[in-house]
């Protein structure tokens, strides 16, 4: 049984406390470090009443200076009053400080009480955090390693917030909301985890920003599929580039994404800024499964709507009841093993040396004919002859910038 590893792009080194923008250079954050953080940042009137005590100034003479009631300056003294642009300026003349430091000082003071609300606001977005499979998505980079207390969980909100791109969990609830209706489950009963498929979706997003497609042409794309279908052959290390770059000449964005426990998705067809974009994710890893999942993927994007996100299963197989699942099934099925061949493969011999000969004349791996044999109800899946299959995997490995 042949081992294949399909690599997806890492970034190098230590990265980022959270993902880029898109179009950055890192895939999903790449395993983000906790950001430091003061413990405490004190208000510009600890300065400015630092400034009295030296000058021997009382609060009602700095007042009577500013030309301020005596309460609007404590209250700036105690933090509890902002200095804006004009009172900086003020205090720039009386005491001779510049008003960028009352601004910058005012600045980090206001965030740091910002931090401290959202501090608190974590404790409260633990629940919506825990939705998520935190192990999964540390081991993939999304998140900061650490061991899963609940004192580290809350300190995981703030980067999965920057991971998915949002602001608060109601503006992550907002956003996968409005998505839901466009996805097209192909077995819903085990894809009902929406927390973990719109993770899945967003490492997709973001890996998917990196590469560099021409205009998505459909003839374009029909053209390339001999030579797709001509790579299950090939040796592993070419696999993934000229799958990567085949799909890249005909406008589609193609990318690996290791699956997430819950999400029970091989694959995603789905259009992003105006392209084509197909996700998989391996599940299952049997090259036959992978082959399905990507010519499953591309019947979507060549035939059916793009307002549409197609959630696949590879495992679904035949039960999947919806029109456009049947037709992307017959699509891949039609393309591995071409319907003038579909006889002889029916009364195929289940031996090594027929099925190997089968494969050699069609142009296509083993592997593929045992899947399409076992898909047919002709191999149990547990049969010897699963051993011509490959594996396929996801492996992570460091990228060239």
């Amino acid at each position: 049984m042949t081992e294949i590893s399909l690599a997806h792009q890492r970034p190098q080194g230590r990265a980022a406390p959270s993902p880029p923008p898109e179009g950055g250079k890192q895939a999903w954050g790449g395993g983000p470090a906790l950001a430091y953080q003061p413990v405490e940042v004190s208000p510009p009137g600890a300065t400015l009443r630092d400034l009295l005590e030296e000058r021997d100034w009382t609060q009602r003479e700095l007042a009577h200076r500013l030309g301020r009631p005596p309460q609007a300056v404590n209250e700036i003294l105690a933090g509890k009053k902002e200095i804006t642009e004009d009172t900086a300026l003020e205090l720039e003349r009386v005491t001779q400080v510049p008003a960028q430091f009352w601004l910058v000082r005012e600045s980090h003071y206001r965030e740091y009480l910002a931090r401290v609300r959202s501090t608190v606001a974590a404790r409260e977005n633990l629940p919506w955090l825990e939705q998520f499979p935190l192990k999964a998505l540390q081991d993939a980079g999304v998140l900061p390693a650490g061991r899963l207390t609940q004192a580290f969980k809350q300190a995981l909100v703030e980067p999965l917030l920057r991971f998915f791109g949002v602001a608060s969990p109601a503006g992550w609830k907002a956003h996968y909301e409005q998505m839901q209706p466009q996805f097209r489950r192909a077995r819903p009963a085990r894809q009902a985890d929406v927390a973990a498929i719109t993770a899945w979706l967003r490492m997709g997003e973001l890996h998917a920003t990196r590469l560099q497609t021409a205009d998505y042409i459909p003839a374009r794309l029909q053209a390339a599929l001999p030579a797709m279908r001509a790579l299950t052959t090939q040796p592993p290390e070419r696999i993934q580039r000229e799958l990567v770059r085949l799909c890249a000449d005909a406008g589609v964005a193609l990318v690996f994404v290791p699956a997430l426990p819950g999400a029970q998705v091989s694959g995603v067809a789905r259009w992003l800024h105006g392209k084509p974009l197909i996700q998989l994710s391996l599940l299952g890893k049997w090259n036959d499964g992978f082959w399905f999942s990507f010519f499953h993927e591309v019947g979507h994007v060549l035939k059916h709507p793009a307002r549409a996100i197609f959630l696949d299963d590879a495992a679904a197989g035949a039960t999947a009841d919806m029109p456009e699942e049947e037709e992307a099934n017959r699509f891949a099925a039609d393309t591995l093993v071409p319907r003038a061949q579909q006889a002889r493969l029916a009364a195929l011999p289940l031996e090594a040396a027929s099925i190997e000969a089968f494969a050699r004349d069609i142009g296509v791996h083993p592997g593929i004919v045992v899947g399409q044999l076992q898909h047919r109800g002709r191999l149990g899946y547990g049969h010897v002859l699963t051993r011509l299959k490959a594996r396929y995997d996801i492996t992570p490995r460091t990228a060239q910038h």
